[in-house]
């Protein structure tokens, strides 16, 4: 059985600012090596829902960025500059913040351009699919449907939905993703709510 500590708000909101913190000190120190990336996963969903609507942000636990593998002894400098730890551990690839962090304490990997999963359709996106026009790079809105659409967990099904939701994507993108993934998308817009 595990041990419960209080609900506490506090508590709560120390946790999503964990991992704000560590968004901004993993890219300031990639921008500041002049490293390509983007960030994708929970907080890239997050950045473009809270263009249309903030209130239909979700948190996110963890921090995950796009790089290229010949970057990756680049990205270690450069993390380590702002107290990340590179780890590989059960074919992941991250960097945990500080010495005695837990995976879930990191900035996970994923690689551009190659494929996540060998039953995945198709490969990662480049880190030039991206938007550079805030505080980090975010990945493009259809790269970042794409990868979604590809991987199709129940949080990628959650976060497309959310998409849906706000209105960022809608019917005519059916025509804009890759035929293998259109019937995904076309199950989600015929079941926006699950």
């Amino acid at each position: 059985m595990v041990d419960l500590g209080e609900f506490s708000l506090d508590r709560m909101v120390r946790a999503v600012e964990k991992v704000r913190e560590r968004l901004l000190r993993a890219t300031a120190a990639l921008n500041s090596h002049q490293i390509p990336y983007a960030v994708v996963e929970g907080n890239a969903v997050a950045a473009w829902v809270s263009r249309v609507d903030e209130a239909a942000v979700r948190n996110t636990q963890d921090v995950d960025i796009l790089i290229r593998r010949e970057d990756l002894p680049r990205a270690e400098a450069a993390l380590a500059t702002a107290g990340f730890y590179y780890r590989h551990a059960a074919g992941i690839d991250m960097f945990l913040d500080g010495e005695n962090a837990k995976a879930r304490d990191a900035v996970h990997v994923v690689f551009a351009t190659e494929r996540i999963r060998p039953e995945y359709y198709l490969d990662s996106p480049d880190v030039s699919e991206n938007d550079t026009s805030g505080a980090y790079s975010v990945l493009k809105l259809e790269s970042l449907v794409k990868m979604k659409l590809n991987s199709f967990r129940d949080k990628d099904r959650t976060h497309l939905r959310d998409f849906i939701e706000v209105g960022l994507i809608d019917q005519p993108w059916v025509n804009r993703v890759p035929s293998e993934l259109a019937p995904r998308l076309q199950q989600l817009l015929d079941t926006p709510h699950g």
